[in-house]
């Protein structure tokens, strides 16, 4: 079972959510986030991301923090945020490409995420960890919500969706440059959120999907203060996540970008993947995708991914061994295996200068862009990781490959805020 909290959340008065929500601090570079607050001071950003505001320190300066925390309660001193009077949770509907998704805000227990029952399938970074830590502990809110996903016994989504049926107009709705809608609507029936409470202590597990950083962050602050003597009372021993049915969430793959062949040349290079790899000339790419579609016949059978280099896409195949545990079975460990490491001999994949990442949710020719401009000498695409597969390993204790997965929705910032000051 899990422990799913009712909380008073922390939110945009009305009227001001479209100018406050934000992009999630990660997806944004410090020079990214300085040009967003210039044009909109009001951004969330400036508390998300305030190192942005001060360009002259290192982002893990204590006067970053403190900067943080007095963009954050000057927001509730001018009452651009608001503190509900009352505990309830918020169903989180999004609308972009055609697609929605629903979720739920609520609290989590951090002694779920020490127990396992709340797992993941990612390693975290010291200094990232650390650093959201220090976040949390200076504006004494969890103001990033991390995404977790739930096995739905058959009617907990449904159940969620009838929360919001009769309600034509939402507390809260911000429209995205690109076009997406966030609404957010409170719950505050306490009946409903019994049974809320009630129906998620029948569910065995939740699963991180976005945010590892952001939960373990919580736990850390809560096992300090804990170990400090200090008195913490139970919201400051909780996170907030927003939990999702595992099944109504997609993933698009994580591309690999090289900034070099190493001792190669990308005729030698093709030829020593050809060892490895059935290679073959894609033919013409649609660069408005935000995958490759395989060409290979029985795709479910085989590693599958595209290479960009010189101009030109490749279909790179290679059959899947039969007796592959779960996490040889994914085409990034096979990739960082035999070409990364095996040939270029990139043995550390999160901070070897010569790799970097691109999200998936992004069109492929922004990759054909970067590889032609010669940023970068080569690109991977790769195909999306089935959900399915992804609990499986969590399941098992097993820890994904770095940027295996883009999970779809992105949240935003800002919208919802679980203060315990």
């Amino acid at each position: 079972m899990v422990n799913v909290y009712r909380f008073a959340g922390v939110r945009p008065a009305p009227g001001k959510a479209q100018s406050i929500a934000a992009v999630p601090y990660d997806v944004v570079t410090a020079d990214e986030a300085r040009a967003i607050i210039a044009e909109n001071p009001k951004s969330f950003l400036t508390v998300s991301r305030s190192d942005a505001e001060l360009p002259d320190l290192s982002p893990h300066d204590d006067r970053v923090y403190e900067r943080a925390r007095e963009n954050f309660f000057a927001l509730l001193a001018n009452g651009r945020l608001v503190k509900d009077k009352l505990p309830g949770m918020y169903v989180y509907r999004i609308r972009q490409d055609n697609d929605t998704f629903l979720g739920l805000f609520c609290c989590l227990d951090t002694e779920d995420y020490r127990t396992n029952r709340i797992r993941r399938h990612e390693l975290t970074r010291y200094d990232k960890e650390e650093d959201r830590t220090r976040h949390i502990e200076a504006v004494q809110a969890h103001d990033g919500p991390v995404v977790l996903l739930y096995r739905d016994p058959g009617t907990l989504f449904s159940f969620i969706e009838s929360l919001i049926t009769d309600k034509k107009n939402p507390d809260a709705e911000v429209i995205t440059p690109q076009g997406g809608v966030h609404q957010i609507f409170a719950v505050t029936d306490p009946v409903a959120l019994d049974e809320i409470e009630r129906r998620f202590r029948d569910i065995p597990s939740l699963y991180i999907a976005d945010g590892h950083h952001r939960a373990k962050a919580a736990v850390n602050l809560a096992d300090r203060l804990r170990d400090a003597g200090k008195p913490a009372d139970c919201e400051v021993s909780w996170f907030m996540g927003v939990l999702f049915s595992y099944e109504r969430v997609k993933i698009h793959g994580y591309s690999r970008l090289l900034t070099d062949l190493g001792s190669f040349t990308p005729e030698t290079f093709l030829a020593a993947l050809g060892k490895l790899y059935a290679v073959a000339p894609y033919g013409e790419v649609d660069g408005s995708g935000y995958n490759i579609p395989p060409h290979i016949t029985r795709p479910e059978n085989f590693h599958v991914m595209h290479l960009y280099l010189k101009g030109t896409w490749y279909e790179c195949t290679r059959p899947i061994d039969p007796k592959a545990g779960s996490l040889d079975v994914l085409d990034v460990a096979v990739l960082q295996k035999l070409v990364l490491e095996g040939m270029l001999n990139i043995t550390d994949p999160r901070g070897d200068a010569r790799l970097q990442y691109l999200g998936g949710a992004r069109p492929v020719a922004d990759l054909e862009k970067l590889v032609d401009a010669g940023t970068y000498q080569l690109a991977f695409a790769m195909q999306p990781v089935r959900v399915a597969t992804v609990l499986s390993i969590a399941d098992a204790g097993g820890v994904m490959p770095p940027k295996s997965t883009w999970f779809e929705p992105k949240l935003l910032s800002g919208l919802v805020i679980h203060s315990f000051a």
